[in-house]
């Protein structure tokens, strides 16, 4: 006992000394994933683990072009494989940060720095994407006075005092934390030199993926990336490509700087997205490879309300149409700035998708309310303002009900075209809204707007016929192009109902049997100074009836048109095909699918001859078209999926807007998927959607597509993101062994991921796909229907988890079965 206590003694002498000391507490945990809410103390841990779902691999290196998750790995790499190279090796972050604070912020001007496109690449690759204000004035320096002797074409000095201002959206990378003294670029010319000659970058290589050098792949067309290369005719361009032009030798540098920091100035169009890091450069239609006369690249100006007096106007037009007071004391129009702001994203964020009205003659203050308010409604949307879009969705409802009940002698053929373009914005409103009942309204309202179409066209037909042949004017062929437009796009969006919901076509082929398609979106925005020079632009536009371009690609003839008309175009073959598989015949109709086949090539090769578009259209698209093009092509795989696979089990599952009911049938739809040689051809088109997402990276698209891409490509994803999984699924788990074309696709959907991305206990490729594409719809919303679909996609990557799981547990099937290549075994197991 005596010695015990002399022990303790110096114990509690201690801790009597230091009565104050606390023993300190773990940091807390207040950042969560927003897949797994794994919580982490600190935002860049989690920003780290996040990438291990989202795939994206931000560290790239430049010398070469291979990618990792984390900067140490980078780093390792340029030691381990570039030390024998030579070239400025790259630093560690802290010898990087105590190089920054040995350097000066503020002083005096200092010379120019000649800096070349190597060390400008080393120092973006050295710095995560941030760089120190002092570095980047060099920088910005160095880059404005290339710039301007590159316009001038000239070499004498420049001055080199240039303002700054920091940005708070420096990064398009949403991972990457934000920076407050990062610098954003100076105002210059920047069509200028933005690009340069190309060269074609290495073809996808399955003998290096599977010894495990995939990390050199895919990479260099990331959304970040620097890369100049031209991409292969199957991948992505440059976000950043421009049309040509002078100073193409600081394409490298710019291309270089725009994956982190942003741009600034005038002279680059803003998207008027409601996130300024989801807008990107414009998108201008490359129009090079198009004949045609060339014409100045032109940005039409969204309609705004310019006075007071106009928005009293517009209030008192709402009273007017208003005759039984029915919005007194529940609508209220919003504030002359948020009108102006609405009529913005519609026209500048909607409109490029299902161009019909003419953005020169809408006059906010002249047209009709139930349009003007069909058309804020969905400007609204855009601007994530739900309880506004309501109000003005059901505000346009109420007025046009108000008109057509109260018409006398009601005819289609007297229905003004204010009323089937309302209508028509209201029935997209209601169909995408993710809510059962504005789907059912929407479907109960088809055969009055399909009506409303066959009037319309009638008299417009019978106004062409008493012009005997001689050429419209300017003003009359603004109405009849736009009557012309708004029956191509209710067309366009009966076609959508059909492909998302499987309602039968309320419009037929042969109501537009002799109409002429649409006209270029060059010439739909020309402004007219008279009307010879009108009659001149008119003559020169290609001219081509429905009949004529449907006869052309069923005989393998490709046709020069719109980028409108090629939409139009395909919606028209889907429905062909649509038609085809629900027919009695068609297992038997060998001729009628040849055909098919032959005019879905010959639409594909008339791309190359569509009509020279010069609408800078300010959308972030990985497609350097129109985004009518863009649209097209998804519509163009999911048609060609639709030959070999109907998913109409998904499709009506849809209509009630229960994600459960629409996982079951996706899980429910296994058998539907096959294995055989014409499959592989359906899952490349699979592939194609997916590696348009996985190049720009999940999360960025998440991001973006909301607002910029139309709402098309979910819809028309849906099924092609199904096949993919279930062939993946079929795959992993058939007992047939997989074929070599089999395995080579199989791989070529898995280089697409990294290793962290695909959980080895928890899921394999098929889970990972549905997985992932159900975060990406779920990233942010516009359209209620791609919430669904994303809750949708996420029950149904689970429910292939638990099949694998419950054939784990019953021993019917290996964890993760092997494949057959040649006799030869390939676990997957590896991969993993």
């Amino acid at each position: 006992m005596p010695a015990a206590a002399a022990a303790s003694a110096p114990a509690a002498a201690a801790s009597a000394s230091t009565p104050n000391r606390k023993t300190p507490a773990a940091p807390e945990k207040k950042y969560k994933c927003q897949f797994c809410n794994r919580a982490f103390s600190r935002s860049e841990h989690r920003s780290r683990h996040e990438r291990s779902h989202t795939k994206e691999r931000p560290f790239k290196c430049l010398k070469c072009r291979s990618t990792f998750v984390r900067r140490d790995l980078l780093l390792r790499h340029d030691r381990t494989v570039h030390a024998k190279d030579g070239g400025i090796p790259l630093h560690s972050e802290v010898k990087r940060k105590a190089g920054a604070k040995t350097s000066p912020v503020a002083g005096p001007s200092k010379p120019s720095i000649a800096l070349d496109a190597a060390t400008l690449e080393q120092i973006e690759a050295s710095s995560d994407g941030m760089v120190d204000l002092e570095t980047a004035a060099m920088l910005m320096t160095d880059l404005h006075h290339k710039a301007t002797a590159a316009m001038s074409n000239q070499h004498a000095e420049v001055e080199e005092s240039t303002a700054y201002s920091p940005d708070p959206t420096t990064m398009f990378d949403t991972s990457v934390p934000y920076l407050p003294n990062a610098v954003p670029l100076p105002q210059m010319p920047w069509d200028a030199f933005m690009s340069q000659p190309m060269m074609e970058p290495k073809a996808h290589s399955m003998s290096s993926s599977l010894s495990g050098s995939q990390d050199s792949q895919l990479s260099h067309l990331s959304f970040t990336s620097g890369s100049t290369v031209q991409p292969h005719p199957n991948q992505l361009p440059p976000l950043m490509e421009r049309h040509p032009s002078a100073g193409d030798t600081l394409a490298p540098t710019l291309q270089s700087l725009s994956g982190s920091m942003s741009v600034s100035g005038d002279a680059t169009p803003n998207g008027l997205s409601p996130y300024a890091f989801m807008t990107g450069p414009v998108s201008p239609v490359d129009y090079r490879r198009s004949p045609g006369p060339s014409r100045a690249l032109t940005s039409p100006k969204a309609p705004q309300i310019q006075s007071d007096s106009e928005y009293n106007k517009i209030l008192g037009n709402i009273k007017e149409c208003d005759s039984e007071r029915a919005l007194t004391e529940t609508f209220h129009l919003p504030s002359r700035r948020d009108v102006n702001m609405f009529l913005s994203t519609y026209f500048d964020l909607f409109h490029h998708h299902l161009p019909f009205l003419h953005p020169e003659s809408f006059s906010p203050s002249e047209v009709s309310p139930p349009l003007l308010l069909a058309v804020l409604s969905i400007g609204s949307l855009y601007r994530f303002e739900q309880d506004q879009a309501y109000m003005l969705h059901i505000g346009s409802k109420v007025l046009v009900n108000q008109f057509l009940q109260n018409k006398e002698n009601f005819s289609s053929r007297k229905c003004p075209l204010w009323t089937m373009q309302s209508t028509l914005l209201n029935m997209v409103f209601a169909s995408w809204s993710g809510d059962p009942k504005g789907l059912e309204w929407a479907c109960s309202i088809k055969s009055l707007l399909a009506n409303m179409v066959a009037g319309n066209r009638y008299e417009l037909k019978l106004r062409s016929d008493g012009r005997e042949g001689s050429q419209p004017s300017h003003e009359e062929w603004v109405e009849d192009e736009g009557c012309r437009r708004t029956y191509y796009a209710v067309y366009i969006f009966f076609g959508m109902l059909t492909l998302t919901y499987n309602h039968t076509p309320a419009i037929s082929f042969n109501e537009f049997d002799s109409l002429e398609l649409p006209s270029s979106e060059s010439l739909w925005n020309l402004e007219a100074s008279d009307e010879e020079s009108w009659r001149e632009s008119l003559t020169a536009s290609t001219i081509i009836t429905v009949r004529e371009a449907h006869d052309n690609l069923f005989q393998g003839d490709p046709v020069r048109y719109s980028a409108f008309a090629t939409r139009v175009m395909i919606n028209a073959l889907f429905l062909e095909v649509w038609y085809h598989k629900r027919s009695f015949e068609a297992l038997q109709d060998v001729v009628t699918e040849y055909k098919l086949r032959l005019a879905l090539e010959t639409w594909e090769k008339s791309l190359e001859m569509c009509e020279p578009e010069t609408i800078v259209v300010p959308l972030s698209l990985p497609h350097k078209g129109h985004p009518l093009i863009f649209n097209a092509m998804a519509v163009y795989r999911n048609t060609r999926a639709r030959l070999e696979v109907d998913l109409k089990s998904i499709q009506e599952a849809l209509r009630y807007h229960d994600s459960y009911e629409v996982a079951a049938a996706m899980a429910g739809a296994r058998d539907k998927v096959k294995r055989s040689q014409e499959m592989i051809k359906v899952i490349q088109q699979c592939f194609d959607c997916i590696e348009i997402v996985a190049l720009q990276g999940i999360k960025v698209v998440g991001s973006i597509c909301a607002t910029n891409w139309s709402v098309e490509h979910p819809l028309c994803g849906l099924d092609l993101m199904v096949i993919l999984s279930l062939w993946l699924y079929r795959l992993e788990h058939d007992e047939e062994p997989a074929t070599e074309e089999e395995l080579a696709m199989y791989y070529k959907v898995r280089n697409l991921f990294d290793d962290d991305s695909v959980e080895v206990h928890r899921s394999r490729l098929s889970s990972t796909v549905a997985r992932l594409w159900g975060s990406m719809l779920d990233e942010v919303v516009v359209w209620g229907i791609t919430k669904l679909m994303g809750e949708s996609f996420k029950l149904y990557s689970e429910a292939l988890v638990g099949y694998i799981t419950d054939s784990a547990t019953t021993g019917s099937g290996a964890s993760t079965p092997a494949m057959s290549q040649g006799g030869q075994e390939l676990g997957i197991e590896a991969n993993y």
